[in-house]
């Protein structure tokens, strides 16, 4: 039996991938400072910074769209969906929170593409900065992972 997990390290190889990321503006200070920790680590990785691609959208509700034309492209080995959505005072964050995270899953399945999902979802913006460069890292780490798992499976 194959175990596809065998060699962790050289799962978090980035040489040769091409990643698209996808930043919601809304909560524009936190979510840059997710995206450049992202690219960063991506950097670090070894992703030429010519294979990545970075684009904006409004919202986190408008984050899985973005998602879904990259997909399209067939460019991408992975993505990367980066928001911030804070806790309000109306039912507003739960369904920012649901349908954009429900809609993420929906783009990765219908696609077969990975993306890893940093779409915060926090209590209070003191959370959201505690969260934002380790989140950052994270999602860059598991678009890398993913993107070689689904090469060594295919």
């Amino acid at each position: 039996m194959k175990d596809a997990n065998k060699g962790q390290a050289a799962s978090l190889r980035g040489e040769g991938l091409s990643i698209g990321i996808v930043r919601a503006r809304f909560n524009d200070d936190l979510t840059a400072a997710l995206a450049q920790a992202c690219i960063a680590e991506l950097l670090t990785l070894g992703v030429d910074e010519g294979d990545i691609r970075h684009v904006t959208v409004p919202g986190a509700l408008e984050v899985p769209v973005a998602l879904k034309a990259l997909a399209e492209t067939e460019d991408h080995d992975a993505l990367v969906a980066l928001g911030c959505i804070i806790r309000g005072e109306t039912y507003h964050f739960e369904l920012v929170a649901n349908e954009s995270g429900a809609g993420v899953t929906r783009v990765a399945l219908d696609s077969g593409l990975p993306i890893a999902n940093a779409i915060l979802t926090v209590e209070d913006e003191t959370q959201a900065w505690a969260r934002a460069e380790e989140k950052g890292r994270d999602a860059a780490r598991v678009a890398v992972e993913m993107a070689n798992l689904l090469e060594d499976i295919g």
